[in-house]
């Protein structure tokens, strides 16, 4: 059951092959078998995911069953969830309990889909490897040496070690991409405003979006599907119809313009993972597609200006944590100063508090118009690229990431860490949508291949990496930690 797509899955639920009980239950002891050595839960939900499968077979029963019903998932723990703690990998939030769901799992809750528990994250979504929890680092099921990828890593890591079929990730920079191209599964950003972020703990409010990550595109056409739409209490949310994402999957390829963007395949890109980034666009033009090469002018400055606008939202957003009303509390105050200071400085790890303090600095007096408002403008241009490379091509393709999963304790020096996401981190400050499917391997490690469209072009991003996924089998292959684990 574990090797089963999700939708896979529902036809074998549809056709009475084994309930909803006994695929959670069979989910739940791979977990508590296997999961020792990924770590990629922080918390599993034995009881309410057993009660949720009950209800799911009881609605199935009475023909009350939908496309989703039944169908086991995990949460990155950034989601609120009622009744379950909301860590979002820190010390700061080890003691919170969430009194309230987030709309995307309220959503999946309505679908009838079964949270298994919460992943492994980097703390409050700040990383690109998962090393950076409070509850340990994530280990690539690949290779149990290696990173997942962050900040959704355990997201990634419990898909792809087959642990559950699908699981819920967040993207301000990369985090839902990288790790799935690490981890050799499908990962989809939609366009910031496609899905709310009601409930999901901030990072950086312009920047943070919520995505579906599975082993296939087809995965995440029917988990987009659930999630996206307007939400009243997101003000950033899109008043826009949600189509059916799964009815274009089938389309053909025939006259797709494909761009590669010149910057993509510069210094810095693995020579072996170029390859193989290659060999997957050849694929697209056996389909009948065209290729050419695009420019995107102000991709290198996409990096300086994330590392300026990111933080400063998240020194804003993270000035709620002070000890006071929830979190994280220091032991004998002396008074209010010594509180807040202690507090924060328990409860926040190293590159949390770094974040913080570039954030701080560049919205200070003095310093706001030579960073941050610099920051925006330069946002604007990078926007303006992708919109006019759009007026030419319909999609952009190439390397998620400019390497295979690197080695844990690897990267040590933070630029070098920040260098991971230099292919993703523009998408966000576009607001585009972005997809990362399996497309090869440099060794034992898997190589993702990046598919980027123009805003609320998720169904063909979809459509296209679901072609793909028909003519290869990338996102068929399983780690041997899985299969020796079966």
């Amino acid at each position: 059951m574990h090797d089963k797509t999700l939708v896979e899955l529902a036809r074998a639920l549809d056709a009475g092959e084994f309930s909803s009980r006994e695929l959670t239950q069979h989910l739940l002891g791979r977990i508590d078998r296997l999961d020792g050595e990924l770590n990629s839960f922080i918390t599993v939900t034995f009881d309410q995911a057993l009660a949720a499968a009950d209800e799911a077979d009881a609605a199935r029963a009475k023909g009350n069953a939908g496309p989703l019903t039944g169908l086991p998932l995990a949460l990155k723990d950034i989601f609120c969830t009622r009744g379950v703690k909301t860590s979002c990998g820190s010390k700061m939030l080890d003691s919170f309990v969430s009194p309230y769901d987030a709309s995307v799992v309220e959503k999946l809750r309505a679908a009838g889909t079964v949270s298994l528990g919460k992943t492994n994250m980097d703390e409050f979504a700040m990383g690109s490897s998962n090393e950076n929890s409070h509850y340990g680092p994530v280990h690539n099921p690949w290779d149990l040496t290696a990173v997942p990828g962050g900040s959704s890593g355990g997201s990634a890591a419990a898909v792809a070690a087959g642990l559950v079929p699908a699981a819920m990730g967040t993207d301000t920079g990369g985090s839902i991409r990288q790790p799935a191209a690490f981890c050799g599964i499908t990962g989809l950003k939609p366009t910031y405003g496609r899905v709310s972020r009601y409930g999901i703990i901030a990072y950086a409010s312009s920047l943070d979006q919520a995505g579906p990550m599975a082993h296939s595109a087809e995965d995440c056409a029917l988990l987009l599907g659930a999630i996206a739409g307007h939400d009243l209490r997101d003000s950033t949310c899109v008043a826009r119809g949600v189509p059916n994402y799964s009815e274009e999957l089938a389309a053909p390829l025939n006259g797709l313009k494909i761009g590669l963007p010149s910057e993509y395949f510069g210094d810095g890109l693995d020579p072996a993972v170029e390859k193989a980034t290659r060999e997957a666009i050849a694929v697209f033009e056996s389909l009948g597609a065209s290729v050419r090469e695009v420019s995107l002018p102000h991709t290198h400055y996409a990096i300086p200006a994330y590392y300026v606008i990111a933080p400063a939202e998240a020194s804003s957003n993270l000035s709620r944590f002070d000890g006071v009303r929830f979190g994280h509390r220091c032991d004998n105050p002396v008074d209010l100063i010594d509180l807040y200071k202690r507090s924060r400085a328990e409860g926040f790890g190293d590159e949390v508090k770094r974040r913080i303090l570039i954030g701080t600095h560049t919205l200070s007096e003095g310093f706001f118009d030579a960073y941050y408002k610099k920051a925006q403008q330069v946002r604007r241009l990078i926007r303006q690229d992708f919109l006019d490379a759009f007026e030419e091509v319909d999609v952009l393709m190439g390397p998620a990431s400019p390497t295979p999963a690197f080695d844990l304790g690897a990267n040590k020096d933070p630029v070098s860490m920040y260098l991971q996401d230099i292919y993703t981190i523009a998408v966000n400050l576009a607001g585009i949508p972005g997809i990362s499917v399996p497309a090869g391997f440099v060794g034992s490690r898997p190589v993702g291949l990046q598919i980027l469209g123009s805003h609320f072009t998720e169904a063909r991003l979809l459509n296209v990496a679901h072609q793909f996924q028909q003519a290869t089998d990338w996102h068929r292959r399983r780690p041997a930690f899985a299969e020796e684990n079966a």
